[in-house]
């Protein structure tokens, strides 16, 4: 019998397990922009991992009929570091080409996945995201002459499609030692050893797409941001 031929996109998920109707919003995004590439993916071009740190979460799609059959879901070890464990034992069990990183209270733009078979020649690819739900400016990066692409505060794991390649076998998967900085710290490692980088300056993502949906689901940085924008 031949081999089932892998994805080509892996979207690896970390998730407390409180967010399912965000959680079902991220996983909806990502089969609407599968659906918006459908004439350009392999067949089962997409494979979404969904890790759920400590805890049995609820796998179910936004109108509650099970997830679609693309959708992995992992019931992993309390991880207590912001979710990186989770992220470097999702990247272990990804099978696809490249890797995007979708949080369960993100999403993913119906183009993102047209957007990144555009440059599958390149190592990395760095998109736009739209942050205005969390912060007061419009997208990530911003440009600024003269700076790095990659820099503290600049760059967001939603920003990326990566050659899986790069991040497990050269860079040694998703690194923990930055606690919070983690993000930062392994996307400065993906981008300094990635032998071609590609910029697009179109959303690929949305920040933050989920908050509120759950009542019990906000971090400390939404409880502070709901709190200045109803002050």
């Amino acid at each position: 019998m031949p081999q089932k031929q892998p994805p080509l996109f892996s979207v690896i998920t970390p998730s407390r397990g409180n967010r399912p109707l965000a959680l079902a919003q991220a996983i909806a995004s990502v089969d609407a922009a599968a659906a918006y590439a459908i004439a350009e993916l392999p067949p089962a071009g997409v494979e979404m991992l969904v890790g759920f740190d400590g805890v049995k979460g609820q796998r179910t799609s936004p109108d509650g009929h099970p997830a679609p059959d693309y959708v992995r879901f992992f019931d992993l070890p309390h991880d207590g570091n912001f979710g990186n464990a989770i992220r470097d034992t999702l990247l272990r069990a990804a099978r696809g080409r490249f890797v995007l990183f979708v949080d369960d209270d993100n999403a993913l733009t119906p183009e993102a996945f047209s957007l990144y078979l555009q440059g599958l020649e390149y190592e990395m690819q760095v998109g736009r995201i739209d942050v205005s739900r969390a912060f007061d400016k419009p997208f990530l990066p911003e440009d600024a002459p003269g700076r790095e692409l990659v820099r503290q505060g600049n760059i967001d794991p939603l920003c990326l499609c990566l050659s899986r390649e790069l991040i497990t076998i050269r860079c040694g998967g998703w690194q923990g030692e930055g606690g919070y900085e983690s993000d930062y710290l392994n996307i400065l490692r993906y981008a300094r050893r990635a032998r071609s980088i590609r910029r697009i300056d179109q959303l690929v993502g949305i920040y933050d797409a989920g908050c509120g949906l759950d009542d019990t689901g906000f971090n400390s940085r939404q409880l502070k941001q709901t709190d200045r924008k109803t002050t």
